[in-house]
């Protein structure tokens, strides 16, 4: 079990890592996968910035859970992929943006699965 679940998480790490870099190599690849277009000026500074930085915190924190048993390390991957899914459904409710149910879920689902690894997998705090 605590192997599957290494492995997996360890696979959602690379994922992360690679989507952070894509943001900000060839943002123009990944932004229709988010349901983005690519704007100019500002706003291409802040989109590129942003989500670069968001996944590679993402997957780099989640790569340093698994890689030093830290407990601590779990977090704020976790953290950060609650307060996607809460943002997106605020953004449902609040904005009237589509309801996101596939990336909701998946936010939730993964987010679960790291708070899982923390207690599961985690050596020490």
């Amino acid at each position: 079990m605590k192997k599957l679940l290494t492995g997996v998480l360890g696979l959602f790490a690379v994922l992360f890592v690679s989507y952070g870099v894509r943001w900000m190599i060839f943002p123009g690849g990944i932004a229709p996968e988010f349901g983005l277009q690519l704007g100019d000026g500002l706003g291409l500074s802040s989109l590129l910035g942003d989500l670069g930085a968001f996944f590679l915190t993402l997957g780099l924190c989640l790569a340093s859970a698994l890689l030093t048993g830290r407990r601590l390390w779990f977090y704020p991957p976790a953290m950060l992929l609650l307060f996607a899914a809460l943002g997106r459904t605020l953004a449902w409710l609040l904005h009237g943006a589509a309801f996101a149910v596939p990336m909701i879920a998946v936010e939730l689902l993964v987010g679960g699965l790291i708070l899982l690894g923390a207690r599961t997998l985690a050596e020490r705090d």
